[in-house]
């Protein structure tokens, strides 16, 4: 982080040391067993060191004080979002993993205190899990304006009936925050939709699956559900915000939400680039010969070291635009850390496999693992052609005004 440290403050400073020696002692000695065995058995361990991260005073780093958290910034946050990302199971440690981090965001803005007091209170506190519906199978994702899932207003309540996917997290979770069309026939596709909290013991509720990527289901947090409602009831007081506002709320999370993802990817990049340094130094092809002496090998690592560095300038300076200005006025900035980020991000990963030979495609190491689930880093969010079409857009606008 010494190419940021202008951006962070010396407490921060030291937190970050705290955080790093935290993961070193106690998760990253059970990642291994944890991520390719089964997580579910591993939720007592895993709560004993969240239990360990409230007593040291690290838990929840992104909330106010007054909600049980440690009062960052946004930059702040960024710089501890890329320690917690060199493991998988970071950000679940401290509870601030998606997509609950952006729902106690979202909640913590627009829901009602009711809503406050029965959800958002034992989320933060990391009592329980949520999860965020609103990508569905029958439409494209980078078109969030065509969605199927209605909301009818019957009395006092909702009746909603739609299939999601791609619902991460949705195995264990005991509420969702569903993205639901409220108002088909508004002439503006953007007031169209509402985002409505629906407590997952409903019975109008349905976990059908949890979707394999790439050959792996995964359960509970470490996964991501394919679910349906089937009128399924709520009262009208589960909406969050105001009817008709679902886009606009949608937006609120996107832009720290990429803060979030991009300073993630680039704890992973870290830690492969870490793995394949180690690989390279250790690895012999002849005796006194080893991987490290490949000129090849050396310019995977300056390229990976310098984009590293590049990318993660290029966020933190993005969301000191955000806590500055508001996301809309840094929305050019969010749309290219996007697509630039996750490209390093695979990149890396894929360099790190190379170095490793036969045992990078293997699950002794969490190379594979992270290969199979950041894939889809270049597709949710956005997929990476649409914000570097919007980029595009952005710049050429200025040209043709001199034409």
């Amino acid at each position: 982080m010494s190419n940021t440290a202008f951006l962070i403050s010396p407490n921060t400073k030291e937190l970050l040391s705290q955080y790093k020696a935290f993961l070193e002692k106690h998760v990253y000695p059970i990642e291994n067993e944890d991520i390719y065995g089964s997580f579910k058995s591993y939720l007592p361990k895993l709560k004993e060191l969240r239990d360990l991260a409230k007593r040291e005073k690290l838990f929840a780093p992104h909330l106010p004080k007054s909600d049980g958290g440690m009062g960052l910034s946004l930059v702040e946050f960024a710089g501890i979002s890329e320690i917690l990302g060199s493991s998988p199971l970071g950000h679940y440690i401290f509870n601030c993993q998606a997509p609950d981090i952006g729902n106690m965001e979202l909640m913590h803005q627009f829901a009602s205190k009711a809503l406050k007091d029965k959800y958002l209170g034992p989320l933060q506190r990391g009592e329980i899990r949520s999860c965020f519906a609103m990508t569905e199978p029958a439409h494209a994702g980078s078109n969030p304006k065509h969605l199927s899932t209605l909301a009818i207003r019957d009395g006092d309540d909702y009746v909603i009936n739609g299939h999601k996917w791609f619902t991460s997290s949705a195995d264990g979770a005991a509420f969702t925050i569903v993205m639901a069309i409220t108002d088909p026939q508004n002439p503006n596709p953007y007031q169209r939709a509402s985002m409505i909290l629906v407590p997952l013991d409903n019975p109008g509720y349905k976990l059908i699956r949890n979707i394999p990527i790439m050959g792996d289901v995964g359960e509970d947090y470490m996964s991501h559900g394919e679910v349906k409602f089937t009128d399924c009831r709520v009262h009208m007081s589960n909406l969050i915000g105001n009817e008709g506002q679902g886009f606009v709320l949608a937006q609120e999370r996107l832009g720290p939400g990429r803060i979030h993802h991009c300073m993630r990817w680039i704890g992973i990049c870290e830690r492969a680039m870490d793995m394949m340094c180690k690989r390279a130094v250790s690895r012999e092809l002849d005796p006194g010969k080893t991987l490290a002496m490949q000129q090849t090998i050396q310019n995977w690592i300056a390229e990976s070291a310098a984009s590293i560095k590049a990318s993660r300038l290029m966020v933190m300076n993005t969301a000191h635009q955000i806590e500055q200005y508001g996301a809309k006025a840094a929305k050019e900035d969010i749309s290219t850390i996007k697509f630039f980020v996750s490209d390093v991000l695979m990149t890396v990963l894929d360099r790190a496999i190379q170095v490793h030979g036969a045992l990078g495609i293997t699950d002794d190491t969490l190379l594979s693992f992270w290969y199979r689930h950041e894939r889809g880093a270049r597709i949710y969010d956005g997929p990476d052609e649409v914000h570097k079409s919007v980029l595009a857009r952005s710049i050429l606008k200025s040209y043709s005004k001199h034409e």
